[in-house]
C-alpha cells in the first residue's frame, strides 16, 4: 500500500475529534476566544444540550474580514506574537478551535471591530457556504448549528441532551470563576440559567457559582512562596460534599483538571474529611509561565509543572495553614433552617385525659362545679365551646416523663460567658450533648466528636516530635493476629512508640502490648491493636508509613474519645470547651461533622415571640 497524503477536510475532523470530542467541548473553545479578545461581558446560548445549537456572543475586539478568513484555516492564531511556546499568556494558542469545529458543524462567523463594518462568514462542515455584511454591535457572534451531524460514528457517542447541557453548564462556570471581572450569561433552550455581574471578587463570584453558603463558611487562602502565588478560597471540613464536583483549580487563570493538584487536595484534607466526603474549593495558582507547561494535551485542561513537588507542598502546607488557624470554627447553618427544626406543642382544645382525674388544686383538676364569684356571687359555668385556662395546661400530677438532660450547680461563680467564644457549660444534654452559654448565643457541642478531635490532634504532636506520655500495662497483653498483620506492626514500632503504643512481636503470630497512650485511659488493647494493623494494611498502599499513621491515629483517638452516655461534671465540660478553642480543627470530628453548633439569642428570642 503507497503512502499518500490526507485530504485536508479528513485533516480537520481527525483534529477535531482530539479539540472538540462533545458539545461543552466546542463551547469551551469558543468561550475561551472570547476571553481572550478583551470582552467585558459574554452571552452563550445552548439548544438541546448544545447538540442543536451552541451561540456564544461577546463585546470584545472582534477582528475584520481578512482576518475572519484566516481564523478559520488551520494553526493561524493572534495569541503568539512569538514563537516561544512556553510563554503562553492566553487561554488558546493551537489555532485549531475554530477550523476543528467548522469542520464538524455549520458555523456562522460574525464580527465587526470599533469603527468598522459588520461582517458574516459561513461554513457549512469545512466548505465555504456564503459570506456578506453583517448588523451587530462590536464584538463577535459565532453559531453553531448540528454539530457532527454528518459525522454519525461521532455523533452516536454523545449522551443524552441534558447530560451534555449539565457538561456545557459546567465548562462555563470554571471559566466564568476564572474570570470574575467578566460577566456572563447562559441561556438553555430559552430559559436563563446563569447570570453574574463583571467586577466581582472571587469569593463573591465562586459563592454565586457554587452555593451562597459558602461565604459564611468558607476561609480565604493567600500564599507566596518566591513567583509562585496560591490563592482562593476554600470550605470549612464541615461543610462538604458527597461527589467532588465543586472542586475548582485554576494555574494561571487557566481552569485545569490535573491529578498533582487533585491528589494535593487530598492530602490536606486527609484526616479532616471522612473518605466519601469531599470539600468545595477554588484554588488560583499563579506561577511564571516557564515553569508549567500547558501544551500537554490538544484540551489544554492538563497541565505539567517543572518542580511539581513545590507545588504540592506549597497546595498542602498552604491549606493546612488557613485551615489551622481558623481553629475550632464549624459550618453554621442559616437561621431560617435552625428555626424550621424547632416546633411548638400545638394547644389542645379539649381537656387533657388526666385532668379527668381528681387533683388537689383548681389548675390540676377538671371543675365540675359552677366557680365562686369573687365578691361572692355564684356565677355560671362557662358554655362548653369556651376555651378555658386550665383546659390548655399539662397536669403536673400526672405521670412525670423521663428526664433527659441535666445541669450542674457549679460550686464557685462561674466565669462570663462573653469571656469565651464557646460560652459558659450550664449543663448535659441525653449525656451526650453540652450546653453552654455564651454571649451572643447558645453552644451545643458534642462531647464525643469533640474529644475525639482533641486527642487526634495531640496524637498529631506526637508525631511530630513531642511525643505522646504513654502508660505501662501491669500485665503484657498477648495479641494474636496473622503473620503478615504482626509484620507490619513490628515494621511501624518505632512510629507507634511515638504515639504511645509500645508493642514487641511475640512469636510468628502474636505480638506483646506494653504500654498504651495515657491519655487514652483504660481500653481494649486488643481491639486497638486489631484496628491498627487492619488501618497498616487496609490504606492505599501508595501512601507512605506517615501518612498511613496520621490515618491510624484517627483510630486510635476515636478509642479513647469520651463516649456518647458519659456524664460530665460542670468543671469537665469547660475543660472541654477551653481546650476546644485553642486546638487545631476542632470545629470538626476526624470524619469531618461538626462538633458544635451555635443558635443565636436573637432566634433564641424568636421561637417565644419577643422579636
Amino acid at each position: 500500500m503507497s503512502i499518500r497524503r490526507l485530504p485536508e477536510k479528513l485533516v480537520n475532523r481527525i483534529a477535531a475529534g482530539e479539540v472538540v470530542e462533545r458539545p461543552a467541548a466546542a463551547l469551551k473553545e469558543l468561550v475561551e476566544n472570547a476571553i481572550d479578545s478583551g470582552a467585558t461581558r459574554i452571552s452563550v446560548r445552548i439548544a438541546e444540550g448544545g447538540i442543536a445549537r451552541l451561540e456564544v456572543e461577546d463585546d470584545g475586539c472582534g477582528m475584520t474580514p481578512a482576518e475572519m478568513a484566516l481564523a478559520l484555516e488551520r494553526h493561524a492564531t493572534s495569541k503568539l506574537p512569538g514563537d516561544a511556546i512556553e510563554d503562553v499568556t492566553t487561554l488558546g494558542f493551537r489555532g485549531e478551535a475554530l477550523p476543528s469545529i467548522a469542520s464538524v458543524a455549520r458555523m456562522t462567523l460574525e464580527s465587526r471591530v470599533a469603527g468598522g463594518d459588520g461582517w458574516r462568514r459561513v461554513v457549512d462542515n469545512g466548505a465555504l457556504a456564503g459570506e456578506g455584511p453583517a448588523a451587530l454591535a462590536k464584538g463577535t457572534r459565532v453559531v453553531v448549528e448540528d454539530l457532527f451531524a454528518r459525522v454519525p460514528a461521532r455523533r452516536k457517542f454523545l449522551r443524552s441532551a441534558r447530560s451534555e447541557y449539565a457538561s456545557c453548564l459546567d465548562g462555563v462556570k470554571r471559566l466564568a470563576m476564572a474570570r470574575p471581572d467578566i460577566g456572563f450569561t447562559v441561556e438553555h433552550d430559552g430559559r436563563r440559567v446563569l447570570d453574574v455581574q463583571g467586577g466581582q471578587d472571587r469569593l463573591a463570584r465562586v459563592a454565586a457559582l457554587t452555593s451562597r453558603e459558602l461565604a459564611d463558611n468558607s476561609i480565604g487562602v493567600d500564599l507566596d512562596r518566591g513567583e509562585v502565588h496560591l490563592g482562593g478560597v476554600i470550605s470549612l471540613p464541615t461543610y462538604n460534599r458527597g461527589i467532588a464536583d465543586h472542586q475548582y483549580l485554576f494555574v494561571n487563570g487557566r481552569p485545569v483538571k490535573d491529578r498533582l493538584l487533585v491528589g494535593a487536595l487530598r492530602g490536606a484534607y486527609a484526616d479532616l474529611l471522612a473518605r466519601d466526603r469531599h470539600p468545595v474549593v477554588a484554588l488560583f495558582l499563579d506561577l511564571p509561565t516557564g515553569e508549567v507547561d500547558v501544551n500537554v494535551h490538544p484540551a489544554k485542561t492538563e497541565v505539567r509543572f517543572r518542580d511539581p513537588q513545590l507545588v504540592r507542598g506549597m497546595i498542602v502546607g498552604g491549606l493546612r495553614r488557613a485551615l489551622d488557624e481558623h481553629g475550632f470554627r464549624s459550618v453554621q447553618r442559616p437561621a431560617e433552617a435552625a428555626l424550621a427544626a424547632w416546633r411548638q406543642e400545638p394547644v389542645a382544645s379539649m381537656p387533657h385525659p388526666a385532668m379527668e382525674q381528681p387533683a388537689t388544686g383548681f389548675l390540676f383538676g377538671h371543675r365540675t362545679e359552677p366557680a365562686v364569684h369573687l365578691f361572692g356571687a355564684d356565677a355560671p359555668p362557662p358554655a362548653e365551646d369556651v376555651a378555658r385556662v386550665y383546659d390548655r395546661l399539662t397536669p403536673f400530677a400526672g405521670a412525670a416523663a423521663p428526664i433527659a438532660g441535666r445541669a450542674e450547680v457549679a460550686e464557685a461563680p462561674p466565669p462570663a460567658a462573653g469571656a469565651h467564644p464557646l460560652g459558659i457549660a450550664r449543663g448535659q444534654i441525653a449525656k451526650t450533648y453540652i450546653v453552654a452559654e455564651a454571649e451572643d448565643g447558645l453552644v451545643i457541642v458534642d462531647q464525643h466528636a469533640a474529644h475525639e478531635r482533641l486527642v487526634l490532634e495531640t496524637l498529631r504532636r506526637g508525631m511530630a516530635g513531642q511525643g505522646v506520655a504513654s502508660q505501662g500495662l501491669l500485665l503484657p497483653e498477648v495479641v494474636e493476629l496473622d503473620e503478615p498483620a504482626c509484620d507490619r506492626l513490628e515494621a511501624a514500632s518505632p512510629q507507634l512508640a511515638a504515639l504511645g503504643v509500645e508493642l514487641e512481636r511475640f512469636g510468628p503470630a502474636a505480638v506483646m502490648v506494653r504500654a498504651t497512650p495515657a491519655m487514652l485511659g483504660t481500653i481494649d488493647c486488643r481491639k486497638l491493636v486489631t484496628d491498627i494493623a487492619d488501618d497498616l494494611a487496609g490504606y492505599d498502599a501508595a501512601l507512605g508509613l506517615s501518612e498511613k499513621l496520621e490515618l491510624v491515629a484517627a483510630t486510635m483517638a476515636c478509642h479513647g474519645s469520651v463516649r456518647a452516655g458519659r456524664t460530665l461534671a460542670v468543671a469537665e465540660m469547660n475543660a472541654l470547651l477551653r481546650q476546644m478553642e485553642v486546638t487545631p480543627h476542632s470545629g470538626q470530628c476526624n470524619h469531618g461533622r461538626p462538633t458544635w453548633v451555635k443558635l443565636a439569642m436573637d432566634d433564641v428570642e424568636k421561637l417565644f415571640g419577643r422579636k
